[in-house]
């Protein structure tokens, strides 16, 4: 009869909601991120900009000055920045570098991606910062 399926939709809402439920949570109790990049198409390019950055005294400032000059994401407009992020929101190598095996103020890099050559500079991450 039709109380069948409407127990049905009932368990299926109630799953549909449990889980969208946990995603919220689990982001929210997540380690956050900010972060600059620069995005170039070949490596031995992005090693040449990593070698400047890591020579300035302001690793920051020259990086976002980079990125400005030699970033082709969108993001080097302004100098970079990809705001606050969570994990896996960004791929997967990217995610890696910045949440697991990447240094806080270190500028990391280069990281290859389906984009091209990446150079990632971490400014905060969970408690860390800059």
């Amino acid at each position: 009869g039709d109380g069948s399926v409407m127990l049905y939709i009932g368990i299926f809402q109630c799953s549909f909601l449990l889980k969208y439920l946990s995603v919220i949570c689990h982001t929210a109790n997540a380690i956050s991120a900010t972060a600059n990049h620069i995005l170039v198409k070949e490596e031995a390019k992005c090693l040449e900009l990593k070698k400047s950055i890591e020579s300035a005294s302001d690793v920051l400032s020259k990086f976002q000055e980079v990125a400005k000059e030699h970033s082709t994401c969108p993001s080097g407009k302004n100098g970079g920045s990809l705001g606050e992020f969570g994990p896996g929101q960004m791929v997967k190598e990217f995610n890696d570098v910045v949440f697991t095996t990447g240094k806080v103020g270190k500028v990391e890099g280069p990281v290859q991606t389906q984009f091209g050559y990446h150079l990632i500079l971490i400014t905060k991450r969970g408690n860390e910062a800059m």
